[in-house]
């Protein structure tokens, strides 16, 4: 057996619902001992075979859906994630959602309202880049709404997660933790590759400066909301392979737990011909 196969990836990375974890103490470099070689290449490519297969299951058996929450500092990965673990998903029954600054609609109602309108139905996997906790983080480090107000979304989120799961929406949320250091390396790769400056934004330098400030707004999110029913896992993510590695298997071990079975036919089969 490979010592890949021996790594428990969701205990690992998880973070605990009843104790207090520091981000300090969480190295973004970090790969448990694994290398990247052949064993690391073959077991995410299969995953990423049997997220093909156990999405055929979830759509099938349409009971549960799965909702993959994915947050993180700039060129952190979110893009990359969804891009390499979930190639081999059939688009059809799936919907990735980029959340943006809030419309002008979207204003006018309370911050989940946007959210809930994105949550995946029963057989498909919701996929979202950014989510309903920029409210406790952008609106917080940039003072866009009183304290009192981003302080008791805590509990409204994990309140409307807990709605959620206990209407058979499976919820794994993931912090790609990335260092200031490689962040820097991966914005100075955007500005010298001609075909990554679309994605450089002056505004990432801006967010850069207040970089202590999210590390201390995700630090009491993963404090305040990992949940038994909806879990927060922090990926080391300097290491690409590494976070595709981890965010893959941990999204396979969670489908494979659900016990997902083909529905049989409610019609009798043997008694129909095709002439």
């Amino acid at each position: 057996m490979s010592r890949i196969e021996n790594f428990n990836f969701y205990n690992k990375l998880l973070v605990p619902s009843d104790k207090k974890i520091k981000i300090a103490n969480y190295d973004p470099d970090k790969t448990f001992g694994l290398e990247k070689n052949e064993d690391v290449k073959e077991t995410t490519e299969k995953n990423i075979k049997n997220l093909i297969n156990l999405q055929y299951l979830l759509y099938a058996e349409n009971k549960h859906a799965l909702l993959i929450v994915l947050q993180g500092m700039d060129t952190s990965g979110k893009d990359g994630t969804i891009k390499h673990v979930m190639s081999g998903i059939n688009p059809q029954g799936c919907q990735v959602t980029s959340f943006k600054s809030p419309t002008s609609e979207e204003l006018t109602h309370d911050f989940l309202w946007r959210i809930h309108n994105k949550i995946p139905p029963k057989g498909y996997i919701g996929i979202f880049n950014r989510s309903q906790y920029e409210d406790v983080l952008i609106a917080r480090v940039a003072s866009l709404v009183p304290k009192d107000v981003w302080q008791a979304r805590y509990e409204q989120i994990n309140n409307f997660e807990q709605s959620l799961s206990e209407n058979n929406v499976e919820i794994l949320k993931f912090f790609l933790h990335i260092s200031k250091e490689e962040q820097k390396e991966r914005l100075i790769e955007r500005l010298n590759d001609p075909s990554k400056n679309w994605k450089f934004s002056p505004s990432d330098l801006e967010v850069r400066k207040y970089w202590d400030e999210y590390m201390k707004a995700y630090e009491d999110i993963l404090n305040k909301c990992s949940t038994k029913w909806a879990p927060w896992f922090v990926i080391p993510a300097d290491n690409k392979w590494f976070r595709n590695l981890s965010v893959s298997q941990i999204v396979v071990d969670k489908l494979k737990s659900l016990n997902m079975k083909m529905p049989k036919s409610t019609i009798d089969l043997s008694k129909i011909e095709v002439k």
